[in-house]
Parts: structure tokens; C-alpha cells; sequence
């Protein structure tokens, strides 16, 4: 057997070595759509394509002729949509399931293979490096099971992808809210929470919240139009 592992995020390069050696089978990294093709697909014949943390359009000839399997932060058919990590945080919610699916023409709506629960505590590279290990494990599942997915039940709940100036922390009023949001942008990437004065923009990281306090690191960069 041998499978894919697609991801934009370079941390997961350093699985597929791992990958290979538990489960036997031979596993090819691609970091992006141009190494992604169908012709590159076809010369490998995978038997699975998995895409943790991918941040490409899968075009339709790619996951009607392979067998493509997506990751998802959410307890799916609930959270479809971009941006799950902020858009569960910034709700109040803490804990989530990941959920492994196979890519179909729906968003987010394929059949799935298996959930793992997450916990959403930490800053937003925490997580991530969280969710790697699970998915690293839901993958050697997947193939020592030979799983099939079974239809999502329920009725599908959507997020919109959450936009940079959403990072603004002007109007949160409690240093719970604060801290969240610090925190849940807090990744390699990612556009840091903000404030903004009439020169300066004071992004934030490494927040932790204390009895009546948050203690965090801030860059403070002048605004470009001055």
C-alpha cells in the first residue's frame, strides 16, 4: 500500500517517516497544489490521499478518482465550514471532536471514518501541535481497520471564515473573552489579536490570564499610512 499525506503546514513532513515505520506501508509528502497533481497521482496509485491542515481547493478530478481524506476541528455535520478553531473558541466551546472524512463535492460533508475528541486549551500552536499527533494516530487507524465511512447524520451547521480584522479586540469586555481571543490566534501564520491607536498597531501573544490580569507579550508597529 501506498498513501499521501498532503498538508500545507510543514510540521506534518516530519510524520511520514513515522507513518511508514508503524504501519508498514510507504507514505509520500506533498506540501502544496503544484506537487499535488493528478498526473503525480496517478504515477504513485495511492490508496489513500490524506489531508490534515490543507490550504488548497482539492480539484474534483483528484478526490473523484482517489480515495481523499479530510481532517475537520469539529464534531461534523456541525462547524462546516473555514476558520473551525476560532469559530469554536470564540463561541465558548472548549472541547471538540476531530473528524476524519472523505472529500466529496458538499463542504465538509462527506461520509466519515472515524472522530477523535480534542481539547481546545492552549494557544493556537498548542493545538495545533495537538491535533497532529491525534490525526497521526486516526491515520494508522484508519489503514490497520481498512475503515468505510458511514453518512453524517443531522443537519449541517455552518462557520464563515473568520477574517483578520475580526483579530480586534477593542469592544470584549471580560479578560476571560480577552484572553480567548489572544490566544486562538496565537499561531505560526496567523494574524495576531490587535488593538490599534491612531499610529500604532499593538499585536498580542503568549497570553496568560491570572486572578484579575493577563500577562502577555506584545509587538507594537507603527501604522503603515504614517
Amino acid at each position: 500500500m501506498t498513501c499521501v499525506l498532503a498538508s500545507s503546514r510543514p510540521g506534518y513532513k516530519k510524520i511520514v517517516d513515522r507513518l511508514s515505520s508503524q504501519t508498514g506501508e510507504k507514505f509520500i509528502y506533498c506540501a502544496n497544489n503544484e506537487e499535488l497533481t493528478v498526473k503525480a497521482l496517478n504515477e504513485i496509485n495511492p490508496t489513500y490521499v490524506f489531508f490534515p491542515h490543507w490550504s488548497y481547493i482539492i480539484p474534483e478530478e483528484i478526490y473523484t478518482n482517489f480515495e481523499c481524506i479530510m481532517f475537520h476541528m469539529t464534531d461534523l455535520p456541525f462547524g462546516r465550514g473555514g476558520s473551525p478553531l476560532q469559530n469554536l473558541i470564540a463561541r465558548g466551546i472548549y472541547e471538540t471532536q476531530i473528524t476524519a472524512f472523505r472529500c466529496e463535492r458538499g463542504l465538509d460533508a462527506g461520509p466519515i471514518y472515524c472522530k477523535r475528541p480534542l481539547s481546545l486549551y492552549g494557544t493556537a500552536e498548542e493545538i495545533y501541535m495537538r491535533v497532529a499527533d491525534i490525526i497521526e494516530d486516526m491515520i494508522k487507524w484508519i489503514i490497520a481497520n481498512q475503515l468505510k465511512p458511514v453518512p453524517q447524520k443531522g443537519e449541517g451547521c455552518y462557520f464563515p471564515r473568520r477574517k483578520p480584522e475580526e483579530g480586534n479586540i477593542a469592544e470584549l469586555e471580560s479578560l476571560e473573552k480577552l484572553h480567548d481571543y489572544i490566544r486562538m490566534l496565537d499561531a505560526e501564520g496567523y494574524p495576531r489579536a490587535f488593538l490599534e491607536t491612531k499610529h500604532f498597531r499593538l499585536e498580542f501573544e503568549r497570553a496568560s490570564l491570572k486572578p484579575g490580569f493577563i500577562k502577555a507579550d506584545v509587538i507594537i508597529n507603527r501604522k503603515q499610512e504614517d
